[in-house]
């Protein structure tokens, strides 16, 4: 197998892993303050995520580098086209990271309020803006011959994107709900738990087949077998999931939503392939595995060091979450880590 294939389905792995961990990451996070108004209750439903959060995002940062390192011009060309959604994305989560840290300094209630509200803000504005990117690479982006992105921030937003960032968000939403239930001890928080996840849940479904129509009009993704597939298997296993949410089956209700996570992340990937970003001005300028690869030295250097530290990533973040698999009680959320 050619490297530049290995690195684009090592990319789509780490992506996968990202999209599943930070999804109920950032549910969580936006279900924060619609969940309970007392402060008890918020420390519990945030000390399900805080041990783990930072984690989370190292699959991102880990994204980011492997692309990088394997396909520059993509990096270069991505970053110019999403400067100010990356921008606004960069600071909700810098704001979310602060916030995690500085709500318990005080104990005014205001205070708390405030930065939950951050929370919850860092962790919407992300799952909106990683929706309308998926959806605008697989759409296609004015891109020219240069590999240089000749459009504006406006170019970025249509009904397909739109529709794309709120799936996103609702699924996310719907994750972090389903996650919770597995997570709290409390009833009463995982009864709520469970009841914003059904509202999230059919909000869902209705923007997730509703972006898997624009799909078919707006891209060429449906042309791959597998992607097609990906996303059928997705959309079922996400209406299983709701299901088994009704039935008050956390523990499968989280399964099934990560898997139609790992399936639209998958579905995705397979669409775009060769490519990484597509041209919509000339199927011939989009950026491809080929086109826009390191060379054979850098790809086979990157795949000895890759080859040694996921794993090493792997296991550190399996062990973490083992050892934060208990549920979450009261007197866990007022315990100091």
């Amino acid at each position: 197998m050619e490297l530049q294939i290995v690195w684009f389905i090592l990319i789509a792995v780490l992506f996968i892993g990202f999209f599943f961990l930070e999804g109920f990451d950032y549910g969580v996070g936006g279900l924060l303050p619609f969940l309970s108004p007392d402060d008890k209750d918020r420390s519990q439903i945030l000390r399900t995520i805080t041990p783990v959060w930072d984690g989370n995002e190292v699959w991102m940062i880990t994204a980011g580098g492997a692309l990088f390192a394997s396909f520059p011009h993509v990096y270069s060309t991505m970053f110019a086209t999403f400067y100010l959604a990356l921008f606004l994305m960069l600071f909700a989560l810098i704001l979310r990271g602060v916030a995690f840290e500085f709500r318990g300094r005080r104990e005014s209630l205001g205070w708390r309020r405030f930065w939950e509200g951050c929370i919850a803000f860092g962790s919407i504005v992300p799952a909106i803006l990683w929706g309308v990117a998926v959806t605008d690479l697989i759409r296609g982006l004015p891109i020219n011959e240069k590999m240089i992105y000749t459009g504006g921030f406006l170019d970025l937003l249509s009904i397909y994107s739109v529709v794309g960032g709120l799936a996103f968000l609702f699924v996310f939403l719907y994750h972090g709900a389903s996650y919770l239930t597995i997570r709290l001890s409390d009833t009463s928080l995982i009864e709520r738990a469970r009841a914003m996840g059904m509202k999230m849940g059919r909000l869902a479904v209705i923007f997730f087949v509703l972006c898997m129509v624009l799909t078919a009009t707006n891209t060429d993704l449906y042309h791959s077998a597998l992607a097609t597939i990906a996303l059928v298997l997705a959309a079922a296993v996400f209406v299983a999931a709701n299901v088994m949410l009704a039935k008050r089956n956390g523990k499968a209700s989280f399964i099934l939503s990560s898997l139609a996570i790992v399936f639209t992340t998958v579905a995705f990937f397979a669409g775009l392939f060769p490519r990484i970003m597509v041209s919509s001005l000339n199927p011939a300028y989009s950026l491809t595995i080929t086109n826009a690869s390191s060379s054979p030295y850098t790809l086979s250097v990157m795949t000895v060091v890759a080859c040694i530290f996921v794993p090493i990533v792997l296991i550190y973040q399996i062990w973490a979450y083992y050892l934060f698999r208990k549920r979450i009680t009261a007197q866990d959320a007022e315990e100091e880590y």
